[in-house]
């Protein structure tokens, strides 16, 4: 079976049981926390390493963990790790937080820019974006500053890109001189 399977069943689970229990906005905020745990490069490979022993991972996660999630987090994090499937709680957190997402009508979207945005530019492009038909309901909205793209703005929604950077459309000249068989080289 499939990593992204494995994490859509035991998502969809957590998600029927939080909703069941009426605790689904905990169990949001609990998930939330432990991806931003889970970004600690040490954390995700003691999860992901099939040489440390589960007992021990058991211990560790207890220690890291105990008192800072509910009952019901808790009890599906000890349920995943005493099945032997510690190795894919990231994406089961991630699985869990596409699917919240899709229930509450919420789209995400990333705007990359070259420059920090105003608060005023960052509404504008919500209120345009939640104005089209791309987006759901709600929007959670991404802010990045890439200097890369040397000017203009990159959005990302859901599967679409649009790319309006300036470093893509010079890289769209590039492509188009380098194809030109009218001039010469020297």
């Amino acid at each position: 079976m499939s990593v992204s399977t494995i994490a859509a069943r035991y998502a969809k689970a957590l998600m029927d049981l939080a909703e069941e229990r009426n605790a689904l906005d905990t169990v949001v905020e609990n998930v939330k926390m432990f991806q931003e745990c889970v970004q600690n490069r040490d954390l995700y490979l003691l999860l992901k390493s099939p040489i440390v022993k589960e007992s021990k991972k058991i211990e560790i996660f207890k220690v890291l963990f105990d008192g800072r999630l509910d009952e019901i987090t808790d009890g599906f994090f000890s349920i995943i790790m005493r099945k032997g499937r510690e190795e894919y709680l990231p994406e089961i957190a991630s699985e869990f937080m596409k699917q919240y997402k899709r229930r509450q009508k919420i789209s995400s979207a990333k705007v990359t820019t070259a420059a920090p945005l105003s608060e005023e530019s960052v509404d504008k492009i919500k209120k345009s974006l939640l104005a089209s038909n791309l987006t759901d309901e709600s929007l959670d909205l991404e802010v990045v500053v890439d200097p890369n793209i040397l000017g203009g703005f990159i959005i990302e929604i859901e599967d679409k890109l649009y790319d309006a950077s300036v470093a893509h459309k010079l890289e769209q000249i590039k492509k188009e001189f380098s194809g030109n068989d009218y001039v010469k080289a020297y």
